[in-house]
């Protein structure tokens, strides 16, 4: 009886060790990989940055404006472009947590008088081969030099002017309220933004 109660401590003991070794690894690898994960999604956010901006010569990164809105849980972040010090344009992130898996998170590019220039899907959990295709060419070229001012960038079901992504309305409703999101903080903070460069 005892030899069972010494194999049963032993077990328990080989089981508690191997946990705490396998918790501090786990936890050293994570810290080791903090850095290069925040270095990978501020290039991520670089790269995005010259894909949906007009030509600029500031550092839009070190010029960032973070506004508080009832629309996002967190600041929204807005990049002022400049060009031979005239203000050019703007990157908005828009997000919304009504994908068809939750959060889409987009970088809207606008020129000066508010156009769409580009967009970057930043981040998204959309159904792959459906909701995934927001990224495709096609569905981007919809939002292009248009200004939501005088273009609704609703899907048509809803009364707008965008296409919809073939079985995938709900992203596609989604992604166009990010962009308006995007847009209507734009409006909101042109003229902090003209200020914005340091």
């Amino acid at each position: 009886m005892s030899k069972k109660k010494d194999t049963f401590l032993n077990m328990v003991v080989s089981l508690f060790v191997i946990t705490i070794v396998a918790g501090f690894s786990l936890g050293f690898v994570n810290d080791l990989t903090v850095g290069p994960k925040a270095k990978a999604k501020i290039e991520k956010k670089v790269n995005a940055l010259k894909l949906v901006l007009p030509t600029f010569d500031n550092n839009p990164v070190d010029d960032i404006l973070l506004v508080q809105s009832e629309l996002a849980k967190d600041s929204i972040e807005m990049y002022p472009a400049f060009y031979e010090n005239k203000f050019v344009g703007a990157a908005v992130i828009g997000s919304t947590e009504k994908g068809f898996s939750g959060l889409i998170k987009i970088m809207v590019g606008f020129n000066e008088g508010g156009n769409i220039k580009n967009i970057e899907v930043l981040e998204q959990k959309e159904t792959p081969g459906l909701g995934t295709k927001m990224k495709d060419e096609k569905f981007l070229a919809q939002f292009r030099e248009k200004n939501p001012s005088n273009f609704n960038i609703k899907v048509t079901k809803d009364g707008g002017e965008i296409d919809a992504l073939t079985g995938a309305t709900i992203t596609s409703r989604a992604f166009g309220e990010a962009v308006q999101m995007a847009y209507d903080e734009f409006v909101d903070n042109k003229d902090s933004l003209k200020k914005s460069k340091k």
